[in-house]
């Protein structure tokens, strides 16, 4: 999972290793000196896809905000109820007071795993790339971390306990749906999965998850086969293993 920053970073931001971006130390270092940085583009080159998924009257939870412009962008679009949590201090001081003058904009330090807000709060919850850095670090795409895994999923039973019924679930990502619907099409989320893409180029993919809708039949028979995948396999019984046992049973003196 490689390249999860552009070409246009600054190269003195860079781990020494993909796994320091799940170390909030990297992240407080970093926004004590980085301005802005956007992940997978301006708002700009998915606000169309945003538009027709978010309302402007829409409550809306930002995750892992960073310090991207894309929380201002919305706000200067319109929207105007915006809370963004990150679990860097650093951070959420910084970005608090460069936007103190935006009304209706929040600013929480957080963790995306256990939310400090009521269930049923938002009508969406968006994530840009928040998802992407948790999992950079691992060493295949083709299958995560028990350890990752079990954060990837408290963060989204959070999403989903924290969304309305018809609220929607907004995911901005690199990853292809062949590896990120692995993690998304779960029962227990009570969510629908659409896919949408973006980019000239380099393609990048927004999903929209919405609350309390059912999985599609393609989607609900993914989460069967991976369900299917993981579940221990009854030890195989050689055949002339099987010969033995039946020859020792037919000789028990009954």
């Amino acid at each position: 999972m490689e390249g999860l920053e552009e070409k246009t970073e600054n190269m003195d931001y860079l781990p020494d290793d993909n796994s320091r971006y799940k170390d909030v130390d990297y992240w407080d270092d970093r926004y004590k000196t980085e301005q802005c940085y956007d992940w997978l583009g301006s708002f700009s080159k998915f606000q169309h896809l945003i538009e027709q998924h978010i309302k402007k009257d829409d409550s809306v939870l930002i995750l892992g905000c960073g310090n991207s412009s894309m929380s201002a962008d919305m706000y200067n679009s319109g929207y105007r109820s915006i809370t963004n949590i990150d679990y860097s201090s650093v951070c959420i001081s910084t970005m608090s007071a460069r936007h103190s003058d935006c009304q209706g904009m929040t600013w929480h330090q957080m963790d995306v795993r256990q939310l400090s807000f009521p269930d049923a709060s938002f009508d969406v919850v968006l994530e840009k790339a928040t998802l992407d850095a948790i999992m950079v670090g691992e060493k295949s795409p083709w299958g995560v971390s028990p350890e990752t895994a079990h954060f990837i999923h408290k963060a989204l039973t959070e999403v989903s306990r924290c969304l309305k019924p018809g609220g929607r679930f907004v995911s901005v990502t690199f990853a292809d749906p062949f590896f990120r619907k692995r993690l998304y099409a779960k029962t227990e989320y009570d969510w629908s999965i659409k896919k949408y893409s973006y980019g000239e180029g380099l393609e990048y993919f927004v999903y929209v998850m919405t609350k309390g809708e059912e999985l599609s039949p393609e989607d609900a028979a993914l989460e069967k086969k991976l369900l299917e995948d993981t579940e221990p396999k009854p030890p195989t019984v050689s055949s002339a293993q099987s010969e033995d046992e039946e020859d020792f049973i037919a000789n028990i003196d009954i």
